[in-house]
């Protein structure tokens, strides 16, 4: 999205996937110096097998590797995606990697969930399941990140627990942590784009609660809804009640499913017309 919208150049390092494995990660370079990293690249849940999915094994190692890869090139800033991880760890690897090396450069961390690091709500009990924790890893990865007395001054941070806890330890390194799907809207201009639209259409794999409480379509319906202007969610699944439209959520379907949503919603537009 920020690629099309602002160009720059992309780049690649090979760094460490979550397991220790040597992985392509790209990153890009905006014109005025911005390097924008997504920790997914290196760290991303899609990178493993699910029989591989193990946060008690997983590090954030490869986003310690990744931002080094970057700092060589003199950013002038950083703009940190650490939404989509396989890792619980705390950051506890990045840190070790990346040392006091970010000190002196701005960073700004984009997270898609607004989660502290601990409790109900926390890193491992919100999204360790969902990266292969079972109940009994979910408490021990529990007090692994409440012993992590370094955090402690950032634990209570909106975005401390994204990542499996990368807003917590990049706090913890002078980042700031914000919303990132409303940062990137305003980074792209979306207002400016979206205003005179007579359509706008955001969607995701699975649509549900979450979709709303952070995460860019959610983003998209919150602006376009404020804009006055027409705006129509999508989901290969959708849940929880969420008001959208529902695709076949298979895979193999999916360009056919995009065909006739986009028969309806021309329809729609001409019933408007």
């Amino acid at each position: 999205m920020i690629h099309a919208a602002l160009g720059g150049t992309w780049h690649t390092a090979v760094v460490s996937d979550a397991l220790g494995r040597p992985v392509a990660a790209e990153w890009l370079l905006l014109d005025d110096g911005t390097a924008v990293v997504e920790s997914a690249q290196a760290l991303g849940l899609p990178l493993l097998q699910p029989d591989e999915r193990d946060p008690l094994r997983t590090t954030s190692l490869g986003l310690g590797e990744l931002l080094l890869a970057t700092l060589a090139t003199q950013p002038t800033a950083f703009l940190v995606g650490v939404g989509g991880t396989a890792t619980v760890d705390g950051g506890t690897a990045l840190r070790a990697v990346v040392g006091s090396w970010l000190r002196d450069i701005p960073i700004r961390v984009l997270c898609d969930v607004r989660n502290p690091l601990l409790g109900e709500r926390g890193a491992a009990r919100v999204f360790g399941p969902q990266k292969g924790a079972t109940p009994e890893v979910v408490e021990e990865l529990e007090a692994r990140l409440a012993a992590l007395e370094e955090l402690a001054p950032y634990r209570d941070l909106p975005g401390a627990g994204a990542g499996g806890g990368l807003g917590a330890a990049l706090a913890a390194l002078g980042a700031e942590l914000v919303e990132g799907a409303e940062h990137i809207l305003d980074t792209i201009g979306f207002d400016e784009r979206a205003r005179n639209a007579d359509l706008v259409v955001t969607g995701e794999g699975t649509v549900d609660a979450t979709t709303l409480e952070g995460k860019a379509p959610g983003a998209v319906v919150r602006r376009c809804e404020r804009l006055g202007v027409q705006c129509e969610l999508f989901g290969g699944i959708v849940r929880d009640g969420v008001h959208a439209h529902a695709l076949s959520g298979r895979r193999a379907l999916a360009g056919e499913d995009l065909i006739q949503l986009g028969e309806e919603l021309a329809g729609a537009l001409v019933d408007l017309g």
